[in-house]
């Protein structure tokens, strides 16, 4: 099989697990719906579980990106929102909305992989990250409700109209703002406050 087929079982699979929940969908729905049997679904991947293990191991692949990225840039604000909008990108890029909708609402299912516990070190890089690595209790917080911020505007945000670069826009406008309060002198490095990079919103004077 090739790369394509793998990413159309995911997406069939995603369709499926949302409609019907991941525990009343079967491989044989699945293999039906792509148009396969099921012997050529067995082909790439041979259970439920190891299709939602490929969903986090993509996750974990594009974290470890982004962190691999972030260890080469010298700690600064600019660091930091650069990192932030990465994440961002990362989380709203392609089926991720749809995939981590599906992680929210299976909760038990992914606390049962090893790759749960694996994403959970990973945000948890990504925010020491962006504390610059600071050990300020102040700054770590800051750095993980950064994170939930972007996490947030997906699932806390209940208006079904507002679209997906919206609520990306909003992410980072929320993240940025837990930043503007007074941080340490270890997390702010000494560089400027400023926008954040590729901003389209206007700020009151004196909060550029």
């Amino acid at each position: 099989m090739t790369e394509s087929t793998r990413g159309r079982i995911q997406a069939v699979a995603l369709e499926l697990f949302t409609e019907n929940g991941y525990e009343k969908t079967s491989l044989r729905e699945i293999a039906e719906r792509l148009g396969v049997t099921k012997a050529a679904l067995y082909y790439h991947f041979k259970s439920k579980e190891e299709i939602v293990s490929s969903f986090a191991e993509d996750r974990l692949a594009g974290l470890d990106r982004l962190i691999e990225w972030a260890e080469t840039q010298p700690p600064s604000t600019e660091r930091r929102q650069r990192l932030i909008s990465r994440y961002a990108d990362e989380f709203f890029g392609g089926d991720q909305p749809s995939v981590m909708r599906f992680f929210e609402q299976n909760q038990t299912v992914i606390k049962s992989m090893s790759a749960g516990m694996d994403m959970r070190d990973r945000m948890m890089r990504v925010a020491a990250l962006l504390s610059n690595g600071s050990t300020e209790p102040a700054d770590q917080l800051r750095s993980t409700l950064a994170l939930f911020a972007v996490h947030g505007s997906w699932f806390a945000i209940r208006d079904p109209n507002l679209g997906i670069p919206e609520r990306k826009q909003l992410a980072l406008e929320m993240a940025e703002d837990l930043w503007r309060s007074p941080v340490s002198p270890r997390a702010a490095a000494g560089a400027p406050r400023g926008r954040h990079p590729g901003r389209a919103t206007s700020r009151a004077p004196g909060c550029e």
